[in-house]
Order: C-alpha cells, then structure tokens, then sequence
C-alpha cells in the first residue's frame, strides 16, 4: 500500500474508531435514559453510525480507484516493455522455487 493511501486511511481509523466510541456511549446513556432524551440519544447514534458508513464506503470507493490506476499503470507497461515484464517474472520465480525448494 502506497504512503499515500496509509496517510490517508490512518485518520479514517481514529475517525472509525472515535464514531463507535461515541456511538456505544450513547446508546449506553439511552438505555439508561427514558422517553424523549432516549430517543434523542438513540437518533444521534443512528446518525453517527451512518456517517461512519458513508465516509467507509468514500475510502472503499478511494482505494479501489487507487487500485485500478495501478492496474492500468501495470498493464500499459506490461505492453511497453513486454520483455522487461518476462525477465522479472523468470526471476521471480526462480527465486521462490528456490525458496520453496529449500523446505
């Protein structure tokens, strides 16, 4: 995974992680509570755990764009330097039938 990507996703999970936090603390107080402050409280968790999945499913939808830039980028210089592609892929296997060999 590029730095990029990781600088990224590294404030999507503190932002995971504090929304649950503040969820649990609210359906806790919920429970605790009864008529119209519970449900109040029940609605902001609700509304909590949503954003958590709409910005969940904006680093989904980030990180497959990454990987499928990635792809092309693979491909196209797969198609350029087609030889080049054929060694690193004798090499690597050569290397990992040694590795596997030596078990």
């Amino acid at each position: 995974m590029s730095t990029d990507t990781t600088n990224k996703l590294d404030p999507l999970s503190s932002d995971v992680q504090k929304a649950i936090s503040g969820a649990e603390d609210m359906l806790r107080q919920a429970s605790a509570s009864t008529g119209e402050k519970a449900a109040e409280l029940r609605e902001k968790a609700v509304e909590q755990l949503r954003s958590l999945r709409e910005k969940l499913h904006d680093a989904q939808d980030a990180v497959v764009e990454k990987s499928k830039a990635a792809a092309r980028a693979t491909d196209d210089y797969v198609h350029d330097h087609p030889w080049r592609s054929i060694g690193a892929a004798l090499a690597a296997g050569v290397v990992i039938g040694l590795l596997l060999n030596r078990r």
